[in-house]
């Protein structure tokens, strides 16, 4: 995993508003004041405990010493926030690195939401998803340092339209109240609601957006809450090759509006993408090993010439031209599922567990490297990977109770690098990484050094 996903110490911040050279040079200035003396404090300490203690600690002077590095280190964040909140507006930023994951519910034998923390820990997945805002979860999630997107249901979304209260309602029962324990970062409103069917839902998901920001609004949340809706790829016209890419006639009356909305509020353009779905409906005419990112001949697009070796940089790269076909070339693709099922009905074609298996290792590790697609090479592709368990109680075909990487016990689907919840139920002292040791200092460190460059840096351009 990313090592800013290891680490509870991350400013969930960006700042893309311009500045003088003279705020730039006062950010600089805090940095090298604050943040460049911690090495040598940290030097300073250890070498002192080696020089005065030459015998092990006991168990509560190393609490003591926990505790103070960790002040230390929250006492730089905080100074960090007073310097760039003193400079202007921030935008809220609901993913941390590049790899998420959706933790759906439908189930009657998943493990409780408190053991899926220690899971979600062990395997130092920060980013998570879920389809409600389940007081459970969120009492769960409570000072676990996860950054937490939820959902308000599709069956909700015309009543959230009606009017500002309904939604200020809603957020005073499922959001307000859990923060800022509970790091709620998102609320996606609605899922997959244009290319479908119900014109009337349609109609409702920009009154409902509109609410539910409002809302925030007057709560003073914007600035830590982002509100954002995903689609489905049946909200375009066409994909292939992925330059040729539209929104269809019949939802771009929707889109629209909602693309100017999100181009004001900097949310990203949400999608979910399925290389899975493409190849199982046309297995003939597409090669399985594009859908898995392996080696093969890829695509060519003439029109961009450019060239693609995987499918799924190929379809954020046809949003990313249906976006700009419509006017919005600046806003970003975030995909919000993506996964491959590992059991499906005969017909099925693919779903089996080690195209699982390969899809979502060869996913990881294409995440990791943090690079873009060929149409975007400067913007890293992020992604939630659907999905955290198999969900037995799924309507549809078999698949869709088989996109698990973990299985209802905890324990691991198939091995792409993760680690499962041991059969004898582990401690959470075990999995939750809580003592993180000199090594984790130094690399929660370099994230708050990361972090100062990269807003000097947004704050020069």
């Amino acid at each position: 995993m990313p090592r800013e996903q290891a680490t509870p110490f991350l400013l969930p911040l960006s700042l893309p508003h311009m500045a003088s050279s003279s705020t730039a040079l006062a950010l600089l200035i805090t940095i090298l004041i604050i943040v460049i003396p911690c090495p040598l404090l940290l030097f300073f300490f250890f070498s002192r405990r080696q020089l005065r203690r030459p015998l092990p600690l006991p168990h509560n002077e190393k609490k003591k010493e926990t505790k103070m590095m960790s002040g230390l280190l929250l006492f730089v964040c905080r100074c960090l926030l007073l310097v760039l909140a003193s400079h202007g507006p921030v935008t809220v930023q609901a993913f941390t690195g590049t790899y998420g994951i959706n933790y759906g519910r439908i189930a009657d034998n998943i493990p409780p939401p408190e053991n899926v923390v220690i899971l979600l820990k062990a395997a130092k997945i920060k980013n998570v998803r879920i389809y409600d805002a389940d007081h459970s979860v969120l009492n769960a999630f409570k000072g676990s340092g996860l950054e937490l997107v939820v959902s308000i249901p599709n069956e909700y979304v015309t009543d959230m339209s009606v009017n500002e209260d309904r939604a200020m309602e809603w957020l005073k029962e499922n959001v307000q109240p859990f923060l800022p324990d509970t790091h709620i970062r998102g609320i996606a409103v609605g899922n997959e609601v244009l290319g479908g069917t119900d014109q009337a839902l349609a109609e409702a998901l920009l009154g409902a957006i509109t609410n539910v920001y409002s809302a925030l609004e007057r709560l003073q949340l914007t600035d830590l809450i982002e509100v954002s809706t995903p689609h489905s790829e049946g909200v375009f016209a066409n994909s292939y090759p992925p330059s040729s890419c539209t929104f269809k006639e019949s939802v771009i009356v929707y889109m629209k509006p909602l693309l100017d909305f999100f181009s004001r509020t900097g949310a990203p353009f949400y999608v979910n993408a399925y290389p899975f779905l493409a190849y199982k409906s046309d297995p003939e005419h597409i090669d399985i090993n594009y859908a898995l990112f392996k080696s093969n001949s890829g695509i060519y697009d003439a029109k961009t010439s450019l060239h693609y070796n995987n499918m799924l940089d190929a379809q954020i790269d046809a949003a990313y031209a249906a976006l700009e076909a419509a006017g919005y070339e600046k806003m970003e693709v975030l995909v919000a599922e993506t996964g491959w099922a590992s059991a499906g009905d005969e017909n099925e074609a693919g779903a089996t567990v080690q195209n699982a298996r390969t899809y979502n290792f060869n996913l990881r590790k294409r995440l990791f490297k943090k690079k873009g697609t060929p149409l975007r090479p400067k913007i890293a592709v992020k992604a939630y990977c659907f999905a955290l368990f198999n969900e037995n109680l799924k309507p549809g075909p078999a698949s869709e109770r088989h996109f698990g990487l973990f299985k209802a016990d905890g324990s691991i689907a198939y091995n792409i690098g993760f680690r499962g919840l041991k059969p004898s139920g582990a401690s959470r002292s075990l999995l939750s990484l809580k003592d993180l040791g000199a090594r984790g200092w130094v690399a929660s460190y370099s994230m708050v050094l990361t972090t100062c460059m990269a807003a000097l840096l947004a704050l020069t351009m």
